[in-house]
């Protein structure tokens, strides 16, 4: 059993090459294997958004406060909001991340196929980003 005390894994704000904007992340849990479970809560500030991204065996997303929004490739923009869960399944290109003038703030669940979590893409373009929420 690993217990670790809140506060006790400092927020890290996440990094340009795969968000725009600023986004903060507090770790929940890395599992070691055979367990392949990662987790965290993330804060985006308004206008904030991952980069597009894969996961090999796809990522739950909890939403626990503000509005979002939320988008497949070449799917429309759906809006997210705090109570909303999210699954995005394996291999389908997505991103997330705050509406414009609200900020928002989710738990990711993911898991690992052979070490890796995620394959980083290319940054939503504020053309995309913009285009607004649909159906």
């Amino acid at each position: 059993m690993d217990i670790r005390p809140c506060g006790s894994v400092p927020s890290r704000r996440m990094p340009a090459a795969s968000f725009t904007g600023t986004v903060w992340q507090d770790p929940i849990i890395e599992a070691p294997a055979p367990a392949r479970i990662r987790s965290a809560f993330v804060r985006f500030e308004p206008g904030a958004r991952t980069a597009w991204h894969t996961h090999p065996l796809g990522q739950t997303l909890r939403i626990v406060a503000g509005t979002g929004r939320v988008q497949t490739w070449g799917g429309p923009i759906q809006e997210i909001r705090a109570g909303d869960t999210v699954w995005i399944p394996p291999g389908e290109k997505h991103w997330h991340g705050a509406a414009p003038n609200a900020a928002m703030e989710h738990i990711a669940m993911q898991e690992a196929q052979d070490g890796k979590h995620v394959d980083w893409l290319e940054h939503v373009t504020d053309e995309q980003y913009g285009a607004g929420v649909r159906g």
